[in-house]
């Protein structure tokens, strides 16, 4: 019998281990596939990334072409975003976890978020352009608008509709990533402890004391890590912005939200698009830059949450 056992012991030991090394053989070819993949666009796109590429911008000559209205455009689109996701994700979750009754309706609305996690991003582009930029044609349209004031390139410019403009574009990718917000906002939420909460409340703190001095500080750090994510998905979409009207070639950076622009994706496609094998050592260099910018926002919110986390 003990025989049996001993064996049996063995085989699941075997399995284990074999199963360890399956493991470890896909994530190293992960990492071979990303690495290969990275130093074929480094080794394309190295020569031209200089200073000149980074100030100046498209052309029609590859070797004048530059990506500062694309790049500063998706600085623009990023804020925009982060700036509307963060706080409406975060009051949902923070709603859902802690305030709103066990019911159906409550079950109905978590079912419905789970699955817009799912809905491709040009649903969320139609809805954008249908909402945002043309406003149900309630406040005239993009090319007349009910309401037009100040000066074009003033930073106070103000039209209704808004058109396809900065603001509709970072509106959209704030809809493409808000599931991702509350999701990985109801998750650190509920990993706080309970017995927290119940200490809290024991001192006499109220509920919205409780959350605001309790539960959010202590999980800030799982809230900025699904900013993170929200944001790396956020800065290469490219089917949304296009369908709500993101131009594929400008020479000027906005002024303003209402001002046109194009991001770095839609410059990447264009320059990609193109027959001559110099664009494609352009986008190449494009992409290299917009990993950077990518490494830049996540970069300052690991550093904030890294922060959070000494406090």
């Amino acid at each position: 019998m003990s025989g049996r056992v001993i064996k049996s012991h063995q085989q699941k030991q075997f399995v284990n281990k074999l199963f360890v090394v399956f493991c470890v053989f896909v994530t190293l070819l992960s990492v071979a596939a990303l690495c290969t993949l990275l130093f074929t666009i480094a080794k394309q796109g190295w020569h031209h990334l200089d200073l000149d590429f980074l100030t100046s911008y498209a052309s029609r000559k590859p070797e004048k072409a530059g990506v500062k209205a694309a790049m500063w455009g998706t600085v623009w689109l990023c804020v925009v975003c982060i700036v509307t996701a963060l706080p409406i994700g975060v009051a949902t979750a923070v709603y859902l976890e802690e305030f709103a009754p066990k019911n159906r309706i409550t079950r109905f609305i978590e079912l419905n978020i789970a699955n817009l996690a799912g809905v491709p991003s040009i649903v969320y582009g139609i809805i954008g352009l249908t909402v945002f930029a043309r406003m149900l044609g309630l406040f005239g349209t993009m090319n007349h608008p009910l309401v037009d004031t100040g000066n074009p390139t003033s930073f106070w410019y103000f039209r209704l509709p808004f058109g396809s403009s900065v603001l509709v574009g970072g509106l959209t990718l704030a809809l493409v990533v808000l599931p991702i917000v509350i999701v990985s906002a109801r998750e650190a939420v509920r990993a706080v402890p309970q017995s927290l909460r119940e200490a809290s409340l024991a001192m006499g703190a109220t509920r919205w004391e409780t959350v605001r001095r309790v539960v959010l500080p202590q999980s800030t750090p799982g809230i900025l890590t699904g900013a993170i994510l929200a944001t790396s998905r956020a800065i290469g979409e490219a089917a949304p912005i296009l369908v709500i009207g993101g131009f594929l070639f400008i020479r000027f950076v906005p002024a303003n939200v209402f001002d046109d622009f194009t991001a770095m994706p839609l410059q990447i496609y264009n320059w990609s698009s193109r027959p001559q094998e110099e664009f494609h050592a352009v986008a190449a260099t494009g992409i290299i830059v917009l990993l950077v910018v990518l490494l830049c926002f996540n970069g300052a919110a690991a550093l904030i949450r890294y922060r959070f986390q000494r406090r």
